[in-house]
């Protein structure tokens, strides 16, 4: 296998919250991952020359050892003495900076894709292991899914998937820096936590309404504080029939749950119009597991 071309696919978070702050400074978590069907290309292609050779669509990415993409692929270079050079190609559709996983999914491609061209004979659990050294969010771009997350991030339990639904991505013409927002929220004097046992409930039952009314997101109350045009975005998903609507990550990206198509162009439409957000996408959720 010389050549492998693999979709890496955006993540949502359905619900969010934060537990407390470890001494290395990353956070433990509990939250509930969701797969959806907004995707970057990652293009793999042997190489005789040894090293690694990185590609994007985004000039303004890094294309070196800056890039987790990159990054992943010299973890297992170095691990294995892999002596052939790897080219990578990122076709980028996913937002940039925008609570989606877009670098940590690119990082699990590749993982995933050099195991198989270089049959290296790593397992899902031995891959998460080595992505969680790379990002707290790759180990679940490896597994996918409707998934509770809890330690770092790393702590991975398959709950039932998410009932079929539209989901309306809109992201404002801004980028939110992951590191601030944590620095932002430990400062706070009081937090209130989202319901994610509901959420897990609504999940279980496959209730979507249920399911919808439970998302939370405990870092809502910083970035949006910084940048109200989320809340705009909710307010206008809402208005226009979204069973509920949340940021994913920490920003800036708002994403709305519809039982509708109709419904979701809809709002889509009045959000183009208020001219809110600079990128929108009307996709659904993606259940399968990585094969």
């Amino acid at each position: 296998m010389d050549k492998l071309e693999l979709k890496a696919l955006a993540k949502i978070n359905l619900g969010l919250d934060v537990l407390g702050r470890r001494e290395n400074g990353y956070h433990d978590v509990r939250m509930v991952m969701q797969t959806i069907y907004l995707y970057d290309d990652v293009i793999l292609q042997k190489n005789k020359e040894p090293g690694i050779q990185l590609k994007t669509n985004l000039f303004y990415l890094p294309t070196d050892e800056n890039n987790i993409a990159y990054k992943a692929a010299k973890m297992l270079i170095d691990e294995f003495d892999i002596r052939d050079g790897i080219d990578i190609r990122l076709n980028k559709f996913i937002p940039v900076s925008a609570g989606m996983a877009g670098g940590s999914t690119n990082a699990a491609a590749v993982l995933f894709g050099m195991n198989r061209m270089f049959e290296l004979g790593l397992n899902e659990q031995q891959l998460k292991d080595r992505g969680v050294k790379l990002g707290a969010d790759v180990p679940y771009c490896i597994m996918r899914g409707t998934v509770l997350a809890e330690g770092i991030g790393e702590v991975l339990t398959p709950l039932p998937p998410m009932p079929k639904c539209y989901v309306l991505i809109a992201k404002p013409g801004i980028s939110v820096s992951t590191k601030t927002v944590y620095q932002k929220f430990d400062a706070l004097d009081e937090i209130d936590h989202p319901n994610i046992d509901g959420l897990i409930d609504g999940l279980s039952h496959g209730d979507l309404k249920r399911t919808a009314e439970s998302m939370g997101n405990v870092l809502e109350e910083v970035t949006i504080g910084d940048y109200p045009v989320i809340e705009e975005i909710k307010t206008v998903m809402k208005n226009e029939g979204a069973l509920n609507a949340m940021m994913s990550g920490s920003g800036p990206t708002v994403f709305g749950i519809f039982e509708e198509k109709r419904t979701a162009k809809k709002a889509c439409d009045a959000i183009r119009e208020k001219k809110l957000a600079k990128q929108l996408y009307l996709t659904n959720v993606h259940n399968t597991r990585r094969r």
